[in-house]
């Protein structure tokens, strides 16, 4: 994790977003998932930044340092319509989106509600269809939503074997302790930031994969699914029902992986989107500015 960007902020509706901002070209947009931050993408991003801009928010999913305003929509559709916006501001067109995690569920949700800008989609392990939370964590959110939930759930957290743990059923490769600690460590200390991990963590429900399941055969943007087969939380299996689902997508295998495939093979990933990005060059739909200049008004 060593891409050199300076942390630039953006002001939204919904609260202040951190980002880095590096290289230059076609813009990329990562998006994490729960309890991690854009620092997940620093491999592919490293890779990345000769030829494209690449964007790495630290999205409000627990990990985020700056709480969001206390009214803030957290739910898959509020995170969509907030990653629209931070689209929207910086004036990103024809953008690619890549998620991992329930950060790709998040993506799904985000395409199929506002695709006026999004010029491909990167999908890489994550929630879908009637996967979301995948299995054990599927009673999180009923406990989140009960007094003193979250604060049950994260007892076992404050140590720091369990912490190690529970990160290595997402990567085969070590994430540095210190690493892990930083992405845990605002939900405990911050009670703003405990609020918005709560929200998000209630919002965890498959009906939102499904909805956005029941949309994507009219997303008609360049697709790439790149999914690790050693991942048991996102079986391959899942990764080939979305490429049945999306109608111009393609699916490559990615080896040697768990779920965070930008940690575990960020070469590889980094490798199969810059491919993607120039092969689909003249696919892309143009960005429909008439959608753009409704929600603007």
């Amino acid at each position: 994790m060593t891409v050199d960007a300076a942390t630039s902020t953006v002001q939204l509706p919904q609260g202040t977003i951190r980002y880095r901002d590096s290289g230059s070209g076609e813009p990329i947009l990562f998006v994490h998932g729960f309890l991690v931050d854009g620092r997940l993408w620093d491999g592919p991003a490293s890779a990345l930044t000769e030829q494209f801009r690449c964007i790495q928010p630290d999205w409000p999913m627990g990990s985020h340092r700056v709480a969001m305003n206390p009214g803030a929509d957290l739910s898959p559709p509020g995170m969509a319509d907030l990653i629209a916006r931070f689209i929207e501001e910086l004036e990103l067109d024809g953008v690619t989106v890549v998620g991992n995690d329930s950060g790709g569920a998040v993506s799904q949700v985000l395409v199929t509600r506002h695709p006026e800008r999004i010029g491909r989609l990167v999908l890489t392990n994550c929630d879908s269809h009637d996967n979301f939370p995948p299995a054990p964590f599927g009673v999180m959110p009923k406990i989140a939503k009960l007094p003193g939930g979250m604060t049950a759930m994260a007892l076992p957290f404050r140590l720091g074997p369990v912490r190690r743990a529970t990160f290595k059923q997402f990567a085969k490769r070590p994430i540095a302790p210190e690493v892990i600690d930083s992405w845990l460590e605002p939900s405990v200390s911050d009670p703003g930031v405990k609020r918005d991990t709560q929200k998000f963590t209630v919002g965890l429900d498959k009906r939102y994969t499904l909805e956005a399941a029941e949309k994507l055969p009219s997303f008609d943007r360049p697709t790439l699914i790149a999914w690790a087969t050693g991942d048991r939380f996102f079986k391959f299996s899942y990764a080939e029902r979305l490429a049945e689902t999306i109608p111009n997508a393609r699916l490559e295998k990615v080896e040697d992986s768990k779920t965070f495939v930008p940690h575990d093979q960020p070469e590889r990933l980094a490798e199969l989107i810059r491919s993607f990005i120039k092969e689909t060059g003249d696919e892309r739909t143009e960005p429909r500015e008439e959608v753009a200049q409704e929600r603007s008004t």
